[in-house]
């Protein structure tokens, strides 16, 4: 059998040196840790999100870091401005996303519509972006960041769990094209993280069941999870810059599950 040699930076640079990466919904949560995470690793990131102050703020955070954090003020929606963004990155992650929660027959038409533009149409749109400067350069990493509602239902959030699902799909599908260009596709999947979006969802579970945050925290959202806590923004950003990383190279198509056990029963 010949070894192949999977290429990596000498001893002391860092990992992403020189390398452009694409975070969308970077102004807070997974999609700032993410951000940090990669600049940390010498990459040149452009952080996507509709929120500038948020987007200032993280800017702020990254003085010292060994890349650069460039704030990219963008409501996805846009979808042809989102395409046009994702030209010439050669990392992409795909984080941005929103949630409502109700019933099928009370689900507004809008919202769905709305919430899978900006969590599977754009992700589509900035990979039809990013890919043709990835196969030119014959490297690439797509990382989309899912959910455990990607591989598994709850009730009451259709447009979530619909658009999770499709994401999942499309990332093998880009997984399988890009392969002969030395591009990578995975997802990240991850259970509840603790965000603003989590926090909401437990402050509203809290008033409208009339019980205290920790409870719904441990009886509602974590029900399911052998691990009873929230999972930290910095973890799911270690497992993106491990996705993105020299000796990940041969890991694509696949989901890195993060939930704590949830899927395990």
């Amino acid at each position: 059998m010949t070894a192949t040699s999977v290429p990596a930076p000498p001893p002391g640079v860092p990992g992403h040196l020189g390398r452009t990466a694409l975070v969308t919904g970077a102004a807070s949560g997974i999609g700032a840790a993410c951000a940090l995470r990669l600049a940390a690793a010498g990459a040149h990131v452009r952080a996507l999100d509709r929120d500038a102050a948020g987007l200032d703020g993280l800017v702020r955070r990254a003085p010292d870091l060994p890349g650069t954090i460039e704030a990219v003020v963008l409501d996805l929606t846009d979808l042809d401005a989102a395409e046009q963004a994702a030209a010439g990155a050669d990392i992409l992650v795909n984080n941005a996303g929103i949630q409502l929660v109700r019933p099928v027959e009370d689900f507004p038409p809008a919202a769905f519509h709305t919430m899978l533009t900006i969590m599977l149409e754009a992700p589509f749109r900035l990979i039809r972006g990013a890919l043709p400067h990835m196969y030119e350069r014959g490297w690439g990493r797509v990382v989309n960041i899912s959910s455990v509602h990607g591989l598994r239902a709850s009730a009451y959030k259709s447009a979530y769990v619909t658009a999770k699902h499709g994401l999942e799909g499309l990332s093998k599908t880009v997984a399988l094209e890009g392969a002969s260009h030395g591009v990578t596709s995975n997802c990240v999947s991850p259970g509840y993280v603790r965000t603003p979006l989590v926090e909401k969802q437990l402050a509203d579970q809290a008033a409208a069941h009339a019980l205290p945050v920790e409870d719904v925290l441990a009886d509602v959202l974590l029900r399911d999870t052998a691990l009873k806590r929230l999972v930290e923004p910095e973890e799911v950003a270690e497992a993106v810059a491990y996705l993105c990383a020299p000796y990940s190279s041969f890991v694509t198509g696949t989901t890195l599950v993060m939930d704590g056990g949830w899927t395990a029963h």
